[in-house]
């Protein structure tokens, strides 16, 4: 089995990723964990096709030009008074929104594309066949997610923007990342975390009813994903020796800033202001000053905030601990977090979808068994 992947339950034992031979193994093939038959066979309920328009039509039009995707307060930039003074024209206010959406659906499919990678890598390294058969069932899922997001870019704006510097620079670390333990919380816990925030967020305040289809439908399937990442916290973080515990901590915590700062980083955003006509330096120092004058103690707030959805989600699972409290707790009230259950902002949103789905899946299948009598 390759060294340094934490293991504590023989389902999540892997290989290197050129053992092969292993996979060949006769006991292997009488070996096969059941822990994740249930989520495997869901699929066929949240089953969807971005190619078929029963289940979402990207050639609907919404007009960009006069409306904009999400509303004014949702937008924090807006509120800066440079910003707010310069884009005093509604159209290129509209325009200013509606290009951070293209950034923000950008990231996500980048985003997305990471998953694909990172569910395939698995695959080739996880040792049971339960846990193997689990991670090409997401590879699946997140391939039709990648050409969705892909589909819907195209249909709206015609090409994505690039992938942020430090989105990508994560993303590269997980899916080379030789130990499973590094791949199960970069991606299934933190990733994933901050997409499941972000499309609820999507789902609850974007105007495009296109987009808000798709944000519920990714969460069908996200929502299944997220427990094969908490089924290994579950059975992992309580067997942890002190050493591995602080291991793991120090890796979540490592990958959990890298998104804040991703997204709360005003370089990153340089090229955006520059397009509407905004001096970033300006911009900057403007952020800057807002910074100062938050209250200290002021946390991240709404369920929907995407931030707030990671750090639960790290939380749930155990991954956080009164060592690295005080790095979450600068963002989050975590006492609040735990008094809210287990229970995520994007669980009723993907149920309501995965019902959508029944209908029209079993509908089908229906037709399929009369026609074959």
């Amino acid at each position: 089995m390759a060294d340094g992947n934490i293991t504590k339950d023989a389902m999540y034992g892997a290989v290197a990723p050129d053992d092969f031979n292993s996979m060949l193994t006769l006991d292997r093939y009488a070996q096969r964990s059941t822990a994740f038959d249930k989520i495997i066979s869901a699929t066929h309920d949240h089953f969807w096709d971005p190619l078929d328009k029963r289940y979402i039509d990207f050639d609907e039009p919404f007009d960009l030009e006069n409306e904009a995707m999400m509303p004014d307060e949702t937008q924090p930039l807006l509120r800066l008074p440079y910003v707010a003074e310069s884009l005093t024209d509604p159209k290129q206010k509209i325009a200013f929104i509606n290009y951070l959406q293209l950034r923000s659906f950008s990231s996500i499919l980048h985003g997305e594309q990471g998953a694909l990678n990172l569910s395939a890598s698995l695959c080739h390294v996880l040792y049971d066949q339960g846990a193997q058969e689990y991670a090409a069932n997401q590879t699946r899922e997140e391939a039709r997610h990648v050409t969705a997001f892909a589909k819907y870019v195209k249909s709206r704006w015609g090409r994505p923007t690039e992938c942020g510097k430090a989105l990508k620079s994560l993303l590269v670390e997980i899916i080379e990342a030789p130990e499973v333990y590094k791949k199960l919380v970069g991606m299934q816990m933190l990733v994933e975390g901050l997409a499941m925030g972000a499309f609820a967020n999507g789902f609850r305040y974007n105007r495009d009813p296109v987009a808000r289809k798709l944000f519920q439908l990714v969460m069908t399937d996200e929502a299944f994903h997220h427990k094969f990442g908490k089924i290994w916290a579950d059975r992992t973080i309580p067997k942890l020796t002190e050493a591995e515990r602080n291991l793991v901590e120090d890796w979540t915590a490592h990958c959990a800033q890298q998104l804040i700062f991703d997204r709360g980083d005003p370089r990153e955003m340089s090229e955006i202001f520059g397009r509407f006509g905004l001096d970033p330096e300006r911009v900057i120092e403007n952020i800057i000053q807002r910074r100062k004058e938050r209250d200290p103690v002021r946390r991240f707030r709404g369920d929907t905030n995407v931030f707030r959805v990671l750090i639960k989600t790290l939380l749930n699972a155990g991954l956080i601990t009164q060592r690295t409290r005080a790095f979450y707790g600068a963002y989050v009230d975590l006492d609040e977090l735990a008094g809210e259950g287990e229970r995520m902002v994007g669980d009723e949103i993907a149920e309501e979808g995965i019902l959508f789905l029944q209908a029209i899946n079993f509908k089908e299948r229906a037709l399929v068994a009369r026609a074959a009598e």
